[in-house]
């Protein structure tokens, strides 16, 4: 009794003993009525507080614990589910493609740590309730990482691996009358762990549900659904194949959600039971129409009596690959994706019903249309939301052994040293996971692709998990982006899947290889202020048929929330928690905020590149040309709404009726006025959802196009600066310094200092320090991948460094002035500390009107690295906090990231555009910017105006920013620091550890550079 070989926890072969066989996560009930309510019937959660030991050496673990004898009340408490780590115990531990124990032990697979292995005893008292007595009770833990040895009573029950499949035992023969107890043991580290190195937090426990259930006498233990479809889709067959227990029958009822549109009986007799049920004129399920039906299997024993009532949603679609592409339901389909990891900044992985929810209407909301289940099977919960919201998934077996197969590409080891690879000892353990996950979610029409694992190199035995899955399911493909590193079984994948691979390479490989279709598992790396280029993937995806999208990595940061010194909750990444060894902020990849789950301002770029219309308006013809890119949707579906604004202000806001079949185009003529002021005109057309869907409100935008025209021609404000700029100013020349007043301004510049070292306009000073030249920027975690510090640090030596004065002797002409009629120039040449020695030239046009026309110019020399941004730096007090600006907006854009701006009016706080990403870095740009405003509460400060300006307004010098780790490692606030410039550099994105920006996204270093703008009081 409660015998337990230790011994094989490290062994691969062993990964469970007597659990029950994996079956589908149908749920059944007592009635009819309960099934329709989701009534638990037949389940009791123990979910709770559970007592517990934890020792780091198993050791050093508790002996014999689980007997009956052993009284464990006296024990410490911990809530399941949960992580042991964020209870108290040990610490989460972020790392990426090293497996967790390295520098800890040495040791190769077939082995588990041994200096620093934690393990947890777990003991549950309870009594068995009384819905339950007399019948088989049953054990189900949902999860647990990263095994699981099980006890009921002192005698041992069972074992099992896979972290993120359900462990199943019946608990029948060990239960008794009265209380009973229940211990399970988890080790940190198990030989499945060799398996589970995946590109997150690592933590242990049991972090799913756990619950007792029985079944009764006649029972469906396993259902599998198949939808087949005719050629023309009017057609449907619904195949049933159950497994059930005793004798009895089952009636089969389909309803479409109003009414019943099929019914069918079988006899039930022990083993499988097969049948079928005819439809006419099915309504198909797909992302954009998720149309589920309901079906119900009342089941009775042989006297008629009914036994349970099984409830199933189910989804005719049929997904195929035909000649080399891949359809739904007769449709070219593009992916427009996003990986997923399950987790919360303060649960870890334990399920969220909250989080879900709102990760999903939000990607519905932003028109992400896949998900791929990185790396590992989620809880049950995720299907059935994906089922009923529309999202296509691609569904993946808990594996990846990233640690291996980079020693193997690093050249570190052989290509045995693998695993799997082609060690035999792993391929049952691997089937099994395969199986385990497949028998689960068979029955969700969200999953329309399999996937084997991921970033575990290839080999003999991902072929066979492949051949497995196509054989329990021939009417899904399988996933496996490994192939293209170890390209032996190539027909482990039904599809060519890579990761992070540029437009210009898949496009080398397609003129090749036509023998597959194409995905990208993994695209435009998030990490930070990213995803610049996206749109050059989508694209290609309307350009290249066997391209079909791609999955954004990934969807929300990992970081998880932990006290600082001084008490204040912060989110933390990989390091924070004294974890050793850890991968830092790469944790950061997020198009959403970790902690609270909010956009960040990459997800505007994200809706964009996803929306399903193509809209190019043509102001000039009054005409706009729309491409239904949808696949099943009509225009006449949504809402089409056109507003005319002139210089951000809203003029006209009309309706139009569209009629465009999906996958067609057309032109309309806008029914907009003719314009006659003078302006700039911006006309947007957007496409709202006519009524409320579950995931948003009626009149929700899915879909927008821009088009701009201005009317020349002088307007009032024009009018009044033209009369400003014939008054007159005075010019007092001093030996240090050159001052000018007018009638509302005075300004000095300095010949001592180098600059413009005051301007105040109506009594108010407004500069703290000069303007200077400027061309760093803060770092972001691309920047930091191709180590553009190091390549282009000179440039940040020139900004902080430059001078006026070289060897401390101030030049004659520095600055030189230049008087003319009704204005003052005034030029200061500054050395720049580049190698080799350049200089740039910032000069002063002062207008009566005490406007201020400033321009940069510089010329490079050959072979410079290239300039993160030219433009011009001024530091203002941070009372000057709010930003009005006319450009691209909402959210921050670049000169990569900006398909998605639209031109308008906007209005926030400085402090708004300190995007949280993880790591504080370059943010808060603006692109194509006309004229922007820096005021106080009372209106007063600074406006810029120019020509399509990138422009940014942070409470941070980029110099702050780069230094910080983390946000509360700012300073504190005490400027608003204004950036106006000709041009920042792309922010990139096809990948954060070497993807440099794409080469018209750098500054042209070739030619001069020159760029004016204008500031002034107001």
């Amino acid at each position: 009794m409660g015998q337990f070989d230790f011994e094989q926890v490290k062994n691969p072969e062993y990964f469970q003993k007597n659990r029950r066989r994996a079956h589908s996560d149908h749920s059944f009930y007592k009635t009819l009525e309960g099934a329709k309510r989701k009534d638990t019937d037949f389940k009791y959660l123990l979910n709770g507080m559970w007592k517990f030991s934890y020792a780091i050496k198993p050791a050093l673990s508790v002996k014999g614990f689980e007997r009956l004898d052993y009284d464990c009340r006296d024990w410490a408490d911990i809530k399941v589910p949960a992580h042991i780590q964020l209870e108290g115990y040990d610490v989460p531990q972020y790392a990426n493609t090293q497996y967790p124990w390295e520098g800890r032990d040495e040791i190769r697979p077939g082995e588990i740590p041994v200096n620093f292995n934690p393990v947890a005893s777990y003991v549950k008292y309870f009594f068995v309730p009384e819905e339950l007595k007399g019948q088989k009770v049953y054990i189900s833990f949902q999860g647990v990482e990263s095994n699981l040895i099980l006890w009921c009573n002192g005698e041992f029950v069972g074992y099992s691996e896979d972290s993120f499949t359900p462990h199943e035992f019946e608990l029948t023969p060990y239960l008794k009358e009265g209380e009973n107890k229940l211990a399970a043991q988890v080790y940190k580290w198990s030989a499945g762990s060799w398996l589970e190195d995946q590109d997150f937090f690592r933590f242990s426990g049991i972090f799913r549900d756990v619950y007792l259930f029985t079944v009764p006498k006649v029972h469906i233990w396993d259902v599998k659904i198949e939808t087949v479809l005719n050629d023309s889709f009017d057609e449907g067959c619904l195949k049933l194949n159950l497994v059930c227990e005793g004798a009895g029958s089952i009636e089969a009822f389909l309803y479409d959600g109003e009414e019943m549109t099929a019914e069918a009986s079988f006899s039930i007799h022990e083993g499988t039971v097969a049948g079928k049920l005819l439809i006419s004129r099915p309504k198909l399920w797909s992302a954009e129409i998720p149309k589920l039906y309901q079906l119900y299997l009342t089941v009775k024993n042989t006297a008629g009596a009914v036994e349970e009532v099984v409830k199933q949603n189910i989804g005719f679609r049929r997904f195929e690959i035909q000649d080399s592409i891949m359809y739904i339901n007769g449709k070219r389909i593009i992916f427009k994706g996003v990986n997923r990891h399950e987790f919360d900044s303060r649960q870890g992985r334990v399920p969220s019903m909250e989080n879900l929810w709102l990760d999903l209407i939000t990607m519905k909301q932003n028109n992400i249309n896949a998900i791929r289940t990185s790396h590992y099977p989620n809880d049950s919960s995720f299907y059935e939301l994906c089922d009923e919201l529309g999202f296509y998934v691609i569904d993946e077996t808990n594996l990846e052994t990233h640690g291996c197969w980079d020693a193997v590409g690093r050249n570190l080891e052989p290509l045995e040293f693998c695993v799997p690879g082609d060690r035999p000892e792993y391929l049952e353990n691997l089937l099994d996971r395969a199986n385990s996950m497949y028998q689960r979610d068979k029955n969700h029409p969200c999953v329309v692709i399999w996937s084997c694992g991921n970033e575990s190199y290839g080999g003999k035995n991902l072929l066979e998990m492949s051949n497995l899955l196509r054989r329990l399911d021939p009417t899904r493909p399988v996933h496996y982006e490994g192939v293209v590193w170890d390209d032996r079984y190539p027909a482990t994948t039904d599809i060519r899947s890579t990761m992070y691979t540029p437009v210009t390479d898949i496009r080398k490989y397609l003129a090749k290889h036509r023998d597959k279709p194409c995905i990208l598992c993994e695209y435009t790396h998030a990490m930070g202020n990213s995803c610049g280029a996206m749109h050059k993937y989508m694209d290609y995806c309307e350009e290249e048929p066997l391209f079909q999208g791609g999955f954004i990595w990934d969807y929300a940061d990992q970081a998880i929330y932990k006290k600082n010194r001084y008490g204040e909750e912060v989110l933390g990444y990989g390091g924070d928690f004294d974890d050793r060894p850890n991968d830092g902020n790469f944790s950061g990849n997020g198009i959403c905020f970790g902690g609270d789950r909010k956009k960040t301002p990459k997800m505007q770029e994200v809706k964009y590149n996803y929306q399903g219309f193509s809209i190019r308006v043509d102001v000039q013809e009054k005409k706009v040309h729309i491409k239904n890119k949808n696949l099943f949707t009509s225009s006449e579906s949504y809402d089409c709404i056109i507003a005319v604004e002139r210089d951000g202000q809203l003029e006209e806001l009309v309706s139009m009726e569209t009629k465009i079949a999906p996958q067609s185009e057309a032109e309309y003529e806008l029914p907009i006025s003719d314009y006659i002021l003078p302006g700039e005109y911006t006309v947007t057309v957007s496409f709202l959802l006519k009524e409320a869907e579950a995931w948003a409100e009626a009149g929700h935008e899915v879909a927008f196009g821009q088009g701009i025209y201005k009317v020349e021609g002088e307007t009032k404000k024009e009018c009044i600066e033209d009369a400003l700029e014939t008054s007159t100013f005075e010019v007092l020349h001093g030996y240090n310094n050159i001052g000018i007043h007018g009638a509302y301004f005075h300004a000095i510049f300095s010949i001592l200092f180098g600059g413009l070292v005051s301007y105040v306009y109506k009594g108010k000073e407004m500069l703290k320090t000069a303007p200077k030249p400027n061309f760093w920027r803060a770092p972001n975690d691309n920047d930091m991948g191709w180590q553009m510090p190091y390549y282009c640090s000179m440039w940040k030596n020139a900004s902080m460094y430059l001078t006026h004065k070289p060897g401390n002797r101030l030049p004659e002409d520095n600055p030189r002035v230049e008087e003319g009629e009704n204005a003052l120039t005034i030029t200061y040449t500054y050395f720049l500390p580049t190698t080799p020695e350049t200089s740039c030239e910032l000069s002063y046009r002062i207008a009566p009107s005490g406007e201020i026309e400033v321009t940069l110019s510089y010329t490079p020399v050959k072979d410079m690295p290239p300039m993160p941004e030219f433009g011009v730096m001024f530091r203002m007090d941070a009372d000057y906090e709010n930003l009005t600006w006319y450009g691209n907006g909402p959210e921050e854009t670049y000169c990569d990231r900006e398909q998605s701006g639209r031109i308008g009016l906007y209005k926030n706080k400085v402090a708004d555009n300190m995007a949280d990403y993880l790591m504080p870095q370059e943010c808060g740009n603006k692109t194509r910017v006309r004229f922007a405003q820096v005021t106080d509460s009372h209106g007063s400060g600074l406006e810029f105006s120019g020509e399509d300006l990138s422009f940014s307004a942070l409470p941070y010098t980029p110099h702050e920013l780069e230094n910080a780790m983390h946000h509360y490692e700012l300073p504190p606030v005490h400027y608003t620091i204004v950036r106006v410039a000709m041009k920042q550099m792309g922010i990139a994105g096809d990948d954060s550890w070497g993807a440099r920006p794409h080469p018209e996204y750098y500054t042209d270093m070739n030619e001069k550079l020159s760029f004016s703008f204008k500031f002034k009081g107001i």
